[in-house]
Parts: C-alpha cells; structure tokens; sequence
C-alpha cells in the first residue's frame, strides 16, 4: 500500500477499495519501524491520525461528501502554527510553544479530510540547507545515512521518501523545498509568491517565504496545490484570484505543452558536478525527443544571486525574529538580574548557531550607514533578476537547471563552513528572489546511487503550465518510481 502515490491512495479510498484507518496504519508501522533511523518527525499524533481515518471511513461507507485527500495521510513542516502538538520550528526558543490557531494550509489540509501524520524536522526557522541546523534532532537521508536529507525541509522530503507520509508540506525561501526534494529523489514545489497562504507560517523571510507540497509524484503535487491555493484575506500577501485565478491544476496535467520552448543558462551552471550537467543534458534529449525547442539564454544578474539573497533574508530574519525576547512567548532564561538579561541570555540560550549568524549579518545590513550599501542595492539587484527572468519568458515557456551543484552531501561536510553551504543553493534562490514558481522532479542518480533533481522555472502565477512541462518528462521517465532501502541497523 505504502507505493500507492496519494492521488492513487485517495482513489481508492474513496470508493471503498481501501480504508483510511488501513493507509494510516501502514503509515504508523513505518514510522515506528524506520522512524529511529531517519528522524524525520518532531512530532507523531497516531491517536488523532487514526480517528480522522475512522471519521473519513465512516462517511464515506455512508456516502456523505469528503475532501480532496480524504484518508490521506501527510506531514506538515514543524514551521507552521497549529492548534495540536506543539509549533517548534525545531528551535529550543519555541520547543513548547503551543499555537492558538492553525496555519490557513493546515486547515486547508484540514478541511479537505486530510490525515495528519505528524510535523516534521526542520533546520531551526528555516536556516540552513541540511537539516543539521534543527536544535532538536538530526534527520538523515533516506537513500543513505551518512548524507544530508537537505534544508530547510529537510523532515519533510525524508518522511515522503521514505514512505512515511504520503505527502508533506513545506516552506521555500531560498530553496527550501526544491533542494531537500532533489537530494531525497521526489517532487518539491514553490509556488508563485502569493500563491499559497502564508497566514501561520511563522516568518523567516517574509518577501521569500512560500507554502509548497513535497511528494512522489507531479500529479500528487498538483492534488495538493489543488487544496492549499488560493487567496486569503489574513494573509495581505495573498494574491486576489480575480488577478491570478487558481485553476484545478490535474484538469489537464496529462496534456502536453504545444510547441515547449526552453531556455537554458550555461554559463550559470557551468560549475555544477559532471553527474549533475550530464542528467540535465540527458533531460533535455527527453524534452527534445517529445517535440521541445532547447534555447539558450543570457542572465547575467544570476551570479548575484547568493550575494543579494543572504543581504534581504537575513535583513528580514533580524527583524521578524526580534519578537523571541523572553517575555511573550518562549524561552525565557532563569534568574535574569534586570531586563536586558531577559533578552539577550534568553536568546543567547535558546537560539542555534546559523539563527545568530543571520540575525547578526541582517542587523548589521540594516544598521546605520550601511542600509543604502547593502539591503537597499540588493534589492536594486533582486529587480534586475526579475527583469532577467522577464526577458527569457519572452522567448521561452520556461528555465530548466539543476536544483543543486551536487548531490546529497556528507553530515558534518559543510557545517563549519557557511559559504560553502550558502552556495548549496545557488540554483535556487534566484527564483525566490523573483516570487516566481518552480518545480524539482528526479531525474537520474549520481555513481553513488544517489538522487539528481531537475529544476523548472515558470512565470508568476503559471502552476498550471509548469506542473504539465514536469509531467511531460514524469510519463516518459521512471526515476520518480525508485525508493531507497532503509537500512535500520
């Protein structure tokens, strides 16, 4: 059962062939059996997990209507509020917190009779590209356990690759879903900034941050964009459908995009590993093969990327996290002498190392005298990457690259160098940086068996084409059917 995709799953459950409290508890025993070798959750409810799949059974034995993933079971990243279990963001500054009101994904999830497996691990607020950043616990890759599952999403991609969900939610601001769902062999999406409600998402960077499902399959992706898209009123970044409208994003998912035209950087990916260049290079003959035009462009701000990203969301990280002072909510340390020891041991005590480095370097880009230098010219770079992707939207459908320059690392290989670790994402965050959406999906494996993904770039608001583009290339491929042998020892 644990190899049914979720759309797959929820068919059957829906008319009756297999049982939401069946799928929960296959999920259950695979949790319990590889859970201790991945660490994939910060949190379990099989409790809550099993009576939502009685209640789902029940009414559909009883013919009464269901949501879109009713009995499907799914994970949530540990970064977004809910009213059950505690919201961590795998920080020991939040490690009980307890929410008051749910994410709006979480209860579009909700809503839609999912199944809530549990909340998974996460580098601490979403810093890092490896999961080793989580102040809580390690999570591993499931494809081999001395590699790094990726970052920040990294429980996440675990927990689908490993068959311990059916599906997961993330959050992306830099790469943080595209990045650990290449490295884990599955399927990561960021949607269009806006796109998705960020309403409970507890903010890292709040002009990058964006909701996306992590799955096996392209169509699985499009189920739950199906669910968590749309406008939301408490969220003021949420786009009006009336200027975006969302579409039902599997209506037409099998029909392929007439005359595709890609568009390639090389120069930009140029210092990706050879095993990386030559999956992208044999994507491409796939695309070419089904009728693609493969055209190259130029985008010459790219190389500013990393620089422009680590100013604006480290800018923002200084500032949203300024809230986590020991008096609201959180950490608070014993015994401070006066006020200022509230604030600075409680944050001394609680936050991780890559969390005081980001807030150190925002401070520092927004303090005196140095605003103009750095926040305000890396925005002033940030226009001219959405201008660079503008000009190649204009003769192309979309940019295809490699999610990451290499594939899954070594633990503890790049934990002590953090620019060696930022440009684990130089793929990724240009897109992020023009709130555009783009797709991970495997395509191939390296000489040490592990996972490549391929990156699709769309235009703002154009899920929909994007989500076709990836499964023109998941029909005629079978790399998204591998999974990896847990080894439990």
């Amino acid at each position: 059962m644990e190899e049914l995709s979720a759309k797959e799953l929820r068919d059957k459950i829906a008319v009756g062939q297999i049982s939401s409290v069946d799928a929960t508890k296959t999920v259950l025993r695979r949790v319990e059996q590889f859970e201790p070798a991945i660490g994939a959750y910060i949190s379990t409810y099989p409790d809550e997990a099993l009576q939502t799949a009685a209640n789902v059974d029940r009414r559909i034995a009883a013919s009464k209507p269901v949501g879109q993933l009713a009995g499907v079971p799914v994970a949530i990243k540990d970064n977004m509020c809910t009213t059950f279990g505690a919201t961590t963001c795998a920080s020991k500054i939040l490690e009980n917190f307890h929410a008051p009101y749910n994410a709006t994904a979480v209860d579009k999830l909700l809503a839609a009779d999912a199944v809530i497996a549990g909340k998974t691990n996460m580098d601490e607020f979403a810093m890092g590209s490896s999961t080793e950043n989580s102040g809580l616990k390690q999570t591993l890759n499931p494809w081999d356990k001395t590699r790094v599952p990726g970052g920040s999403s990294g429980g996440s991609a675990a927990a689908v690759a490993g068959r311990l969900c059916f599906a997961a939610i993330g959050s992306d601001t830099g790469g943080s879903i595209r990045q650990p769902a290449g490295f884990c062999g599955v399927v990561g999406l960021k949607p269009t900034y806006g796109r998705v409600s960020r309403f409970g998402l507890v903010a890292y960077g709040s002009s990058l941050d964006q909701i996306g499902p992590i799955t096996r399959t392209v169509a699985d992706s499009a189920l739950m964009m199906n669910v968590i898209a749309g406008h939301d009123p408490a969220d003021s970044t949420s786009v009006d459908e009336a200027v975006a409208p969302v579409c039902d994003y599997l209506e037409k998912l099998d029909e392929p995009v007439e005359g595709l035209k890609i568009a390639t950087v090389p120069q930009f990916t140029a210092g990706a590993a050879e095993d990386v260049r030559k999956a992208l290079a044999d994507a491409l003959e796939v695309y070419k093969s089904l009728g693609a035009e493969v055209i190259e462009v130029d985008m010459p701000h790219l190389d500013y990327a990393i620089a422009a990203y680590y100013v604006i969301a480290t800018a923002e990280a200084s500032s949203n996290l300024a809230r986590y002072d020991g008096v609201h909510y959180g950490h608070r340390t014993e015994n401070p002498s006066d006020y200022i020891e509230v604030y600075s041991k409680s944050r001394a005590e609680a936050f991780g190392k890559e969390v005081k480095r980001r807030i150190m370097l925002g401070t520092y880009a927004l303090s005196s005298g140095y605003y103009d230098a750095y926040y305000l010219k890396a925005l002033k770079v940030r226009n001219l990457i959405r201008g660079d992707f503008a000009k190649a939207f204009e003769k192309c459908d979309c940019t295809m690259m490699p999610v990451s320059p290499t594939t899954a690392f070594k633990i503890g290989e790049k934990i002590d160098d953090p620019l060696t670790m930022y440009l684990s994402d130089i793929y990724t965050i240009a897109a992020n940086l023009a709130g555009i959406p783009a797709i991970s999906v495997p395509c191939g494996f390296d000489e040490d068996n592990l996972p490549i993904g391929l990156q699709i770039i769309a235009p703002a608001f154009a899920e929909d084409k994007l989500l076709r583009i990836a499964r023109m290339y998941e029909i005629e491929t079978d790399f998204h059917k591998q999974k990896p042998r847990i080894n439990t020892d």
